[in-house]
C-alpha cells in the first residue's frame, strides 16, 4: 500500500524541471510585455545591489559614503520600481477597492520619475 503512493508521486512529473517549466510558461503567457520590462529592470537593480554589497565585503568600505550612497540608490530604485509595477499591474487595477484606479499611466510614470529624481539628488548630495 505504501509503495503505490510513492510510485504515483514519482511518475506525475512534479519535479523541479516541470515546476520551473509551468512557472515560466504561466509567466510568459499571463504577464504583459511592459511588466516583463519592469521585472527585468527590477532584476538588474537587485543584481547591482548584490554586486555592490559583495564588493564592499571583499574590498572594504574605505569611502563609506560612496558605498552607502550607491547602495541606498539601488535599494531606493528597487522599492520605487516595485511600487511602479504594483500601480500598473492590470490585476491590481481590477480590484474595485484599489485607490490606484483613478491614476493614469502617464501620472504614475511621472510620479516614478520625480521620485527617482529626488532620490538620486539626495544620493548625489550624500556622496559629498
Amino acid at each position: 500500500m505504501a509503495s503505490s503512493s510513492v510510485s504515483s508521486g514519482s511518475g506525475s512529473g512534479s519535479g523541479p524541471k516541470s515546476v520551473w517549466g509551468s512557472l515560466k510558461s504561466g509567466y510568459e503567457a499571463g504577464v504583459p510585455l511592459y511588466l516583463k520590462v519592469i521585472d527585468a529592470y527590477i532584476l538588474a537593480v537587485f543584481m547591482t545591489g548584490i554586486v555592490q554589497f559583495a564588493y564592499c565585503m571583499v574590498v572594504g568600505t574605505f569611502p563609506f559614503n560612496a558605498f552607502l550612497a550607491g547602495f541606498i540608490s539601488t535599494v531606493g530604485t528597487f522599492v520605487l520600481t516595485v511600487s511602479l509595477r504594483m500601480q500598473v499591474n492590470p490585476q491590481n487595477l481590477a480590484d474595485p477597492a484599489n485607490s490606484w484606479q483613478s491614476l493614469t499611466l502617464g501620472r504614475v510614470v511621472a510620479d516614478w520619475l520625480f521620485a527617482n529624481l529626488v532620490l538620486h539628488m539626495t544620493v548625489l548630495n550624500f556622496i559629498g
